[in-house]
């Protein structure tokens, strides 16, 4: 699905990712950990085209795409929501939704799955995003992507401020995206960006953890693995 081979990025003439290699499984979730600061928004910025690769490739089904546009990189399949719960703010939940689908064969029929998997959002359609508490917000965004009918999910930090119940919801999600299969396509691959360990590592296939900007740590995931992931970002 995607894979990172010697990934370099940075701004300006400070390096800030260091050489990184990694690999999204099809159909599977993997996961990137580190505390603040350890780069790991800048390397999802290099992977969805927002910062250059300076030397490295980035890989997305055996095709090369590490020179190609944010755009045309989300026309091959890729998705990202970045850290925040972004959304219109001034746009209801419905409006916030129809933006995407606008111009999609199946818009309405899009729309109505992601209302299926986050059934809390049918009834706020008619509040403005702004209003939405922060899980609301996240439960959109992630909506939102996925209107898009993207092959690998990107999200970076989707638990951040969030409320333990839609935690646990964002990551039922999550597990049941990786499970589905559209149209022989098989299903979707996420790479996924956290902090909360066990968060992550119940959702993921493997792990990865970032330090300063390399790689420090990777693994398998699952709960057995909590203990070395401390360990790593205890370091």
């Amino acid at each position: 699905m995607l894979e990172l081979v010697d990934i370099h990025a940075g701004y300006g003439r400070t390096e800030v990712i260091h050489g990184v290699s990694l690999t999204v499984p099809d159909d599977g979730v993997a996961a990137i950990m580190g505390h603040n600061g350890a780069g790991k928004t800048t390397l999802l910025r290099a992977v969805v085209g927002l910062l250059p690769v300076r030397s490295g490739q980035i890989r997305f089904d055996d095709e090369v795409i590490s020179k190609l546009s944010p755009s045309r990189r989300v026309r091959r399949g890729i998705a990202y929501v970045p850290q925040g719960q972004q959304s219109f703010q001034q746009l209801t939940t419905a409006e916030n939704l129809q933006v995407v689908a606008d111009g999609r064969r199946n818009g309405k029929a899009l729309i109505d799955d992601a209302l299926d998997l986050f059934p809390a959002l049918r009834e706020l359609l008619t509040r403005k995003a702004g209003l939405l508490s922060g899980g609301q917000r996240q439960q959109l965004a992630i909506a939102r992507a996925l209107i898009t009918e993207p092959r690998l999910l990107i999200l970076d930090e989707p638990t951040e401020g969030i409320q333990p119940s839609v935690v646990a919801e964002i990551e039922r999600t999550i597990i049941d995206l990786t499970q589905r299969t559209t149209g022989g396509k098989g299903g979707l691959s996420v790479l996924l960006v956290e902090q909360h360990i066990g968060f992550a590592l119940q959702a993921a296939q493997g792990y990865y953890v970032l330090r300063s900007g390399r790689i420090t740590s990777s693994g398998a995931g699952g709960s057995d693995a909590a203990t070395e992931v401390r360990a790593a970002m205890a370091i």
